[in-house]
């Protein structure tokens, strides 16, 4: 459940500050959605580090004979509840409204927004951009029948969303403290090693907030990809130089690295985390919420947001398996791939769209 509710607000958002943020600004109030991820994901790595931390170990009882790990899932109610009251508060998406034939409640949204004249303007543009095919949208809108294809758009998107995954992030992100473990370092220090990436998140998004709406989304997203390909080669290369020790009482084995090439896999890996989430991490959600015309804004970022889930799963999912049986260099080997070919397919099929109007997109 908590999946299906995070799956829909992660599509959701992107798509409704679009369609209220004035253009000159709208890259960097969507940007601020990946602001709050990261600082949601720092707070809950801190939130971990000190519980376990108070009770010795992720598995010892903390308080009322429940264990720690327990606690850390139980601290999402917080954020949640928080979350959920605010909605309360928030007026509808006036593109809907318009869609909707309400457009005196979508003038007075807007009007809030930009002003009577402004508002009154906007309310007639989206009204004009929307009845040159105003129906239901289905997903036949995403299909060009004069060409017989799947609009490019459509393509372009699911690309976006699939390459953003294909790129590893998540692996650091679910199994960071696993990851660490895997080449050496205790539970409390791997643990110390995720705030600091979550810091150092936080740090990268707020310079893409800065910058998204100054240089562009298309060229983030190039030096993201770049900086991603690179650090992520130098992390193979250090755990390829690793090797295998048994525990002496358990037996299980572990990856140990020297010195010097544990430190350089914590700075690649921290500095490939650093150009994710100043590029592909708010960037990609930018440009779903802005790139698609208004009458398939909201089919398009769906069938997005579900190659982008899926992604997320299958590289969740194989992310185990390839630690047992290849090990950590070759998982981390496909994941340099994937960000490789993230900088061709943005510098041939991705266009910028910095400062259009959402009633400006094509398919």
């Amino acid at each position: 459940l908590g999946g299906l509710a995070v799956g829909a607000a992660s599509v959701m958002a992107p798509a409704y500050i679009a369609e209220i943020a004035p253009a000159k600004y709208r890259g960097a109030l969507a940007t601020i959605q990946q602001v709050a991820i990261i600082i949601g994901l720092f707070l809950s790595f801190l939130s971990n580090y000190q519980l376990a931390n108070l009770s010795g170990s992720a598995e010892n009882v903390l308080w009322w004979d429940f264990e720690t790990w327990r606690w850390m899932f139980w601290m999402e109610i917080i954020p949640a509840a928080i979350f959920f009251v605010s909605l309360l508060f928030i007026p509808e998406s006036p593109r809907y409204l318009v869609a909707k034939h309400k457009q005196s409640k979508a003038e007075k949204v807007l009007s809030r927004l930009y002003g009577n004249i402004v508002g009154k303007r906007k309310v007639e543009e989206i009204d004009a951009s929307l009845s040159k095919d105003r129906h239901k949208p289905r997903f036949s809108d995403l299909y060009d029948n004069v060409k017989g294809r799947i609009k490019p758009i459509v393509w372009i998107g699911i690309g976006l969303a699939v390459f953003q995954q294909f790129v590893g992030i998540n692996v650091v992100f679910y199994y960071g403290a696993v990851l660490w473990q895997a080449v050496g370092f205790g539970e409390s220090d791997s643990l110390l090693i995720n705030v600091l990436s979550g810091a150092l998140s936080i740090v990268a998004v707020i310079a893409a907030l800065v910058l998204v709406d100054r240089i562009g989304r298309k060229p983030l997203l190039l030096i993201g990809s770049i900086g991603m390909s690179v650090a992520l080669a130098l992390v193979v290369y250090a755990f390829s130089t690793g090797s295998l020790v048994a525990d002496p009482v358990t037996g299980e084995q572990s990856l140990q690295l020297s010195d010097a090439m544990g430190m350089l896999a914590l700075v690649a890996a921290n500095a490939y985390v650093v150009f994710f989430n100043g590029s592909w991490g708010p960037v990609m959600w930018v440009m779903l919420g802005e790139m698609f015309p208004n009458q398939i804004r909201g089919l398009g970022l769906a069938v997005a947001g579900l190659a982008q889930w899926g992604a997320n799963f299958l590289v969740t999912l194989t992310f185990p398996i390839l630690l047992g049986s290849a090990g950590l260099a070759f998982a981390y080997s496909l994941y340099t791939i994937g960000a490789i070919v993230s900088i061709f397919f943005v510098a041939k099929y991705v266009y910028e769209t910095k400062g259009k109007e959402l009633e400006e997109m094509t398919a």
